[in-house]
């Protein structure tokens, strides 16, 4: 390839290009389907009854863990890589946070979502009014929640464990991450009581960024009759 020509797929013809689309098509098709086995035994992992009281501080105030559910059933919670010391927050969960879209979905699914940092109220809230966000962002500062669920990494604190590897299988694979990492994590309320069901960390979070994707890695998933749910799981017709 010389310096003037362009990088860029082959030149067919229309018939030749619609045989070659209908054979990605089929690849498109499995790949659903197989999404969709997935989310189906994600809607079945066991859960872990939160024990700790954790706090946290928002503009109203401090909020238990509890009381960041807003009343709804499920919590998606995304942990913003924001220490204590930085005066802004990570350019890769910003970016994250900027291709949020409308999530008004979740409010009619029973599910609040809620963004967790280590930094200072103060911080957060200046930092949000710069990028001009208005979702829920509460400061854990103080906390053990971040190195409970292995999003700050501090070996003084507690061992390392980063997605689901200890130190020594992060060493072996040639990693070994320390401070601030993002992740995103989900918990089910029963009354005052509050579960742990599932948590993605590094590329297992970059697509969660619409109502449909959170709603996935939930107990409840979607709640919509296409989804093969456990019985007496809440659904309702798909797009109805």
């Amino acid at each position: 390839m010389t310096l003037t020509e362009t990088a860029m797929p082959k030149v067919v013809s229309k018939d030749e290009w619609l045989a070659e689309r209908k054979k990605l098509l089929t690849d498109e098709k499995a790949l659903t389907k197989e999404k969709d086995r997935v989310n189906a035994e994600r809607r079945r992992l066991p859960m872990v009854k939160v024990e700790k009281e954790y706090v946290f501080e928002g503009p109203s105030g401090k909020k238990t863990l509890t009381e960041l559910f807003e009343g709804q059933r499920q919590l998606v919670l995304y942990h913003f890589m924001f220490d204590p010391s930085w005066d802004t927050g990570c350019m890769g969960c910003t970016g994250f946070v900027d291709a949020i879209g409308d999530l008004s979905m979740l409010a009619e699914r029973n599910t609040t979502f809620v963004i967790v940092s280590r930094a200072s109220l103060a911080k957060l809230e200046a930092y949000k009014a710069s990028k001009g966000w208005d979702l829920p962002w509460y400061s854990s500062f103080e906390s053990d929640f971040n190195y409970d669920f292995h999003v700050t990494l501090d070996e003084s604190v507690t061992p390392i464990e980063y997605n689901y590897r200890t130190k020594a299988e992060l060493e072996a694979r040639g990693s070994s991450p320390k401070g601030e990492q993002p992740g995103i994590s989900v918990f089910f309320r029963d009354g005052d009581d509050v579960y742990h069901t599932y948590s993605a960390f590094e590329r297992g979070v970059e697509n969660v960024t619409d109502s449909y994707d959170m709603l996935d890695i939930t107990p409840y998933g979607r709640q919509e009759d296409f989804e093969a749910s456990p019985p007496g799981w809440p659904q309702k017709p798909t797009y109805g």
